[in-house]
């Protein structure tokens, strides 16, 4: 027999108040890109790291720091990590160096990893009854997508009056109203998992996650020898079959394995890794054409990417009504698929005329993949029972995290590789300033800036043709990439439905 929370749906507002912040720092700095780029004279690489440091080191502390917030309750985590949220966005605001934004986006990420797997884990605790969760996270997923929505346009709007730093000063004043908000509804008084926190475990999991990642990284990108990269390859394989070992014989795992083994759940994170990983690459690169190949303001680059975000702010809900009329199976491919489409439109659309047709393919490529994160968020939450709530939204987090900033790391180096072999500079250019405008970009137009008149007109006409180009074949990689996690997610979501009532009947 199920019963209700009393207060939930209030539960509910807080820690969507919660959740928002983060997700505006997640997308307010694609807009600041060029700004940032421009403002501190940092390379193309500088700005891989300041826009994914923050999701790369927060997927290494997400499952630590939701088993911590299952020992010692999620309500002190969470306004724990709201107060250190604030204070790093302090810091980056008034960073002046590249070096010194990355390390506040470090403590970001410290604030964000204490924040998500508890907002997660109190809606799975909440919400006992299937059909209510799912509306529940729909409701989440609207929080998450209006505030992704507001984060260009809020941004744009920024760095049209004020400097860089303002996209994140303006976490400050949220913080101030977000934190009290928090405190008086969330519940004092808790359920928390017996035991001690396995520090160690935690240190060795973060080391293998980012060891990992950072190779992925280097390798791919050729910022460190391959002999180098292969190195902390293996050593942090090494790092995560020690843990994987560890959490096998521990009688009080830090990560429960097992749940690897739910189809459904394994579905959810792949879906949940690959679409938002395409989603935030999307917009990444959107953002620079916008503002670099047709010369719109960031406030105009905004203004333009809201049909996006703004459908994404209604796919939530529907998500949770669709999947709970129609089954979580047909809701997700379908929306992975039509999503797929509407990437593959947009590669080859003008975007100097986008006219009706942009906009509506944009609004509709929004919905559809709002419709199938939250349909992935479902899946995940539904495949565990109360009890692993923690776990399986710090595993949801971490799938979050890890797939917007591998898939900013991929669409970055991809679009450098690409860039770099198809921008045709004028032939009397030195070969050292050739060699660094092929970089990318924003490498382009700071060459440009240091040549005459003419000259440097003429390097920008050329990375302008360059990244359309770029632009175009990644969508098109994008789109391929979603319609065949279509298919899978299709084949791994078999008999979902079947086993959620089951589940459901043994509460």
């Amino acid at each position: 027999m199920l019963r209700a929370v009393p207060k939930r749906w209030l539960i509910l507002v807080a820690v969507m108040l919660a959740f928002m912040p983060i997700v505006i720092d997640m997308t307010i700095l694609h807009i600041a890109v060029p700004s940032l780029t421009q403002a501190l004279g940092a390379t193309s690489t500088e700005i891989l790291w300041i826009i994914d440091i923050y999701p790369l080191l927060m997927a290494g502390l997400l499952v630590p720091m939701g088993t911590l917030a299952d020992r010692v309750g999620n309500r002190r985590i969470l306004l724990a990590g709201l107060g250190v949220f604030g204070v790093a966005s302090t810091l980056a605001a008034f960073a002046p160096t590249p070096t010194l934004l990355i390390a506040a986006r470090i403590l970001l990420a410290l604030g964000g990893s204490m924040i998500m797997p508890c907002v997660l884990g109190i809606i799975r605790r909440t919400f006992e009854d299937e059909r209510e969760r799912a509306m529940a996270l729909g409701l989440w997923g609207t929080v998450g997508a209006a505030g992704a929505a507001v984060g260009p346009l809020i941004g744009g709007a920024l760095l049209e009056h004020f400097w860089w730093g303002s996209v994140f000063l303006i976490n400050v004043p949220v913080m101030a109203v977000v934190i009290p908000v928090a405190f008086a509804l969330l519940p004092r008084v808790e359920e928390t998992t017996p035991g001690k926190w396995a520090i160690g475990q935690a240190l060795i999991l973060i080391a293998g996650i980012i060891s990992v990642v950072y190779a992925l990284k280097a390798g791919v990108g050729g910022t460190q020898p391959l002999p180098v990269a292969l190195l902390v390859l293996l050593v942090g394989l090494a790092l995560l079959t020690l843990f994987t070992r560890q959490q096998l014989r521990s009688a009080e795992p830090m990560l429960d394995l097992s749940l690897f083994g739910r189809p459904v759940l394994l579905a959810g994170l792949i879906m949940a890794v690959v679409a938002i990983g395409a989603l935030a690459g999307v917009e990444l690169t959107l953002a620079m054409e916008l503002q670099y190949v047709l010369d719109k303001s960031p406030l105009e680059a905004g203004i333009f990417m809201i049909p996006i975000m703004a459908a994404a702010a209604v796919g939530g809900p529907l998500a949770g009504y669709l999947s709970n009329r129609f089954g979580l199976r047909g809701v997700a491919s379908l929306s992975l698929l039509v999503s797929a489409g509407a990437l593959g439109f947009v590669a080859f659309a003008d975007l100097h005329e986008p006219g009706v047709s942009v906009p509506v393919v944009l609004a509709v490529l929004g919905l559809a993949l709002s419709i199938g994160l939250t349909a992935s968020s479902i899946a995940i939450m539904g495949a565990v029972e109360a009890s692993k709530g923690g776990a399986a939204g710090a595993l949801e987090a971490t799938a979050y995290e890890l797939g917007t900033g591998l898939g900013i790391t991929f669409f970055g180096v991809f679009m450098s590789s690409v860039y770099g072999h198809t921008i045709a500079l004028p032939a009397e250019l030195a070969a050292a300033l050739a060699q660094r405008a092929a970089r990318s970009i924003g490498d382009s137009y700071l060459v440009a800036a240091e040549l005459p008149a003419e000259q440097g007109s003429a390097v920008i006409a050329a990375a302008k043709a360059a990244f359309s180009s770029t632009h175009s074949i990644l969508l098109c990689t994008a789109a391929v990439v979603v319609g065949v996690l279509a298919v899978v997610v299709f084949r791994l979501f078999k008999g979902q439905r079947a086993r959620a009532k089951r589940s459901l009947g043994t509460l």
